[in-house]
């Protein structure tokens, strides 16, 4: 992928998150649409924000239910013609495979693994007690097994399902610049920091679209890689 930053746009506004597109377009990969803005304005907003953008989407909802209710929403919004999809991982093996099954062929179907916010502690409440490193691969090998293109995992997590994947595809949230705040993110690394560990697609958010200037915040980004 010739730029692997795919902007991350959080906003619930769709004239906001047009303006914030427009002005990050010449120096992103790609737009990542979320919960927050599809709960909001539907398949409707989302087409709206990318209309007349060459740039692929990358519709983050990260659906997790029965596999015949996760196989018809995903059938459902191949309208959009998302470049990428997410389901959660937990979802298992059958919704997994219903998944991909529904999906088009041009989209990339990925499995939530562990996300980004959770730690070792978060993890043992629930039930999880070996940490988030052994799940991500765990749950990593379940879903190649189930036939999809790749998974969402943290930085510090790529490299050894990478090891085990070695074609898969790895988007790759908590992503920070040096310096940057981190927010609610439990497990990081910089941009350069998570392309060399392996990662295919770098989901940043607030350092571009909370910067007083994202334009060159995302330009600063991509010249860093």
């Amino acid at each position: 992928m010739a730029n692997p930053v795919f902007v991350a746009i959080d906003t619930p506004d769709v004239a906001a998150a047009r303006a914030l597109v427009a002005a990050v377009a010449p120096h992103v990969g790609g737009v990542k649409l979320g919960l927050e803005f599809f709960c909001a304005h539907g398949p409707a907003g989302i087409a709206a924000v990318m209309q007349g953008l060459a740039l692929p989407l990358f519709l983050d909802l990260k659906l997790h239910d029965i596999p015949n209710t996760v196989a018809g929403a995903v059938h459902s919004l191949a309208a959009l013609a998302p470049a990428i999809i997410t389901v959660h991982a937990a979802g298992g093996r059958a919704m997994l495979v219903a998944a991909r099954a529904a999906a088009p062929a041009s989209t990339r179907v990925v499995a939530v693994t562990v996300l980004t916010s959770l730690d070792a502690a978060d993890l043992l409440d629930a039930g999880v007690p070996d940490g988030a490193a052994a799940q991500a691969v765990r749950l990593a090998l379940l879903v190649r097994a189930a036939g999809l293109d790749g998974i969402v995992c943290s930085p510090h997590e790529v490299a050894a399902i990478k090891a085990q994947w070695a074609d898969g595809l790895f988007v790759v949230p908590g992503v920070r610049p040096a310096g940057s705040d981190v927010g609610d993110q439990k497990r990081v690394m910089t941009p350069s920091q998570a392309l060399a560990a392996g990662a295919g697609v770098l989901v940043i958010g607030r350092p571009i679209t909370s910067a007083p200037d994202p334009a060159a915040a995302a330009a600063q980004i991509a010249a860093s890689l």
